[in-house]
């Protein structure tokens, strides 16, 4: 199942909006939908960041999924 999702970042002093999609699993997204999502969001936003090789101010400002879910706290709490 496909998720859509939207990060607003802070790095270089400026903030960015990337968007796209990622895949959820589909049991575990009906059990828990926000918690599944916020898995799925850190992955896909550590990616960007791996790829793009963000500076040491990089910060996550929001996650939303599907449009209107914020998974923001969530997806700070699977980082630690």
């Amino acid at each position: 199942m496909e998720i859509q999702i939207e990060v607003q970042v802070f790095a270089n002093g400026a903030k960015f909006l990337q968007s796209g999609s990622c895949s959820v699993i589909t049991t575990d997204f009906r059990k828990e939908p926000e918690w599944t999502a916020a898995v799925s969001a850190y992955e896909w936003i550590q990616k960007i960041k791996s790829s793009v090789r963000y500076p040491d101010d990089f910060k996550i400002v929001s996650v939303v999924y599907n449009g209107e879910n914020d998974i923001t706290d969530l997806v700070r709490k699977v980082a630690l």
